[in-house]
């Protein structure tokens, strides 16, 4: 072949969109004197030339602990490392310590995680979104309950509201916290939610009732939220497979945005 073929077969190749690998970065802070790992999905092309929307992402109970990599492994961060080349936000995933729920301190440390993350990585405050998987689909209610105006979005899988059924009493630990006694826990957190929520659930969840989405569903229905729900026949509790994978997932979410930033 001669040598100007091969120079110019070179020129072409070098010429070819070129796609980065996804790009998780470790960092860790320290709250009420506990250190707290995240990562943070930083997408190809990032620049500070402008603001980026900011994606938090609660892991499952499964996720929990100490070493800063579990809760890269169910959800969303799978759905990242194959597909993440052309996604156009900074995703930012705490990891709870074993034992915790997000509530309290775990909670604390992924709002912390959140606001550093938007300090390092240029986060627009007015495309904050949340999502989350089981434990963390929980922690996404309690999140839109405690937070009102802080996300434009959310995406909420296989979570829930009430404790689990084999919880024991009084007092189970996975549940959204702040919820009267005798009061509908269902109607109570709709009353609170001021966002868009997309709402995903497996049919046939054995861990979290589908009974838990559906309450959501028509609660916020009955008060004219804008509300989506979408549920998987036969799809046990991994419905965050289908979920994350939903083409008009990340449309849907992105074209929300705060009015004005929160103060």
């Amino acid at each position: 072949m001669p040598r100007q073929l091969i120079l110019l077969c070179l020129l072409l190749i070098a010429a070819l969109p070129m796609h980065a690998a996804p790009r998780f970065t470790q960092r860790h802070l320290v709250v009420d004197g506990r250190l707290y790992g995240y990562q943070v999905f930083v997408p190809d092309g990032w620049t500070a030339a402008h603001a980026w929307p900011v994606v938090l992402f609660l892991h499952g109970s499964g996720e929990r602990g100490d070493d800063n990599r579990k809760q890269l492994s169910q959800g969303l961060p799978p759905w990242l490392a194959a597909h993440g080349a052309e996604f156009p936000a900074v995703v930012v995933m705490p990891q709870a310590h074993e034992g915790e729920y997000w509530s309290g301190r775990a909670e604390r440390a992924a709002l912390r995680a959140l606001q550093a993350s938007i300090d390092e990585f240029h986060g627009d405050t007015q495309r904050i979104y949340l999502t989350g998987l089981s434990m963390g689909g929980y922690g996404a209610w309690q999140m839109a309950v405690d937070h009102p105006g802080l996300f434009a979005a959310a995406a909420i899988v296989c979570g829930g509201v009430r404790p689990l059924p084999d919880d024991p009493p009084p007092a189970p630990d996975l549940a959204v916290e702040g919820v009267p006694a005798r009061v509908d826990p269902y109607g109570w957190v709709a009353d609170r939610i001021r966002l868009p929520v997309w709402i995903f659930h497996g049919g046939a969840d054995e861990v979290v009732p589908t009974a838990e989405s559906r309450a959501m569903h028509a609660a916020l229905q009955a008060r004219g939220r804008e509300v989506r729900y979408s549920e998987f026949p036969g799809v046990n509790h991994g419905s965050w497979v289908p979920a994350y994978a939903t083409p008009e997932l990340w449309p849907w979410m992105f074209s929300h945005r705060l009015a004005q930033a929160p103060r």
